[in-house]
C-alpha cells in the first residue's frame, strides 16, 4: 500500500470513529434529557465533555443553516444530516481511495 492509499485509509477510520462520537453525544445527550443519567455527576460530566466537544460545533454549523431541523416536535435532526453527510463523503470518497490507493 502506498502512502496516500495509507492516509486514505487513516481519514476512512477517522469519519468511522467520528460517527461512532456522534452517536455517543446522541445517546448521552437523551439519557441526561430523560434524566437517566445526572449531567452534574463528575464522571457524567467528564464522560459528556469529549463527545460534546468534538460534535457540538459541527452541530451548530448544521442549525445554523438548516434551522427548521431543531424545531420538529422537539426533535434535533441535525445529528442526523451530521452521520449522513460523514458517511456519504466515506463511502463515496474516502473508502474508494482508500481501496485503490488512488491521488
Amino acid at each position: 500500500m502506498n502512502v496516500i492509499g495509507f492516509i486514505f485509509y487513516v481519514l476512512h477510520q477517522l469519519a468511522w470513529l467520528y460517527s461512532i462520537v456522534v452517536l455517543v453525544h446522541v445517546i448521552l445527550s437523551l439519557l441526561v434529557a430523560f434524566n437517566v443519567v445526572n449531567a452534574r455527576n463528575q464522571f457524567v460530566g467528564m464522560v459528556w465533555q469529549l463527545p460534546s466537544r468534538l460534535v457540538e460545533p459541527v452541530l451548530a454549523y448544521i442549525r445554523r443553516l438548516l434551522p427548521f431541523l431543531r424545531n420538529l416536535g422537539g426533535f434535533d435532526l441535525s445529528p442526523v444530516i451530521l452521520l449522513i453527510l460523514v458517511h456519504a463523503v466515506d463511502i463515496y470518497f474516502l473508502a474508494p481511495m482508500a481501496r485503490q490507493g488512488l491521488y
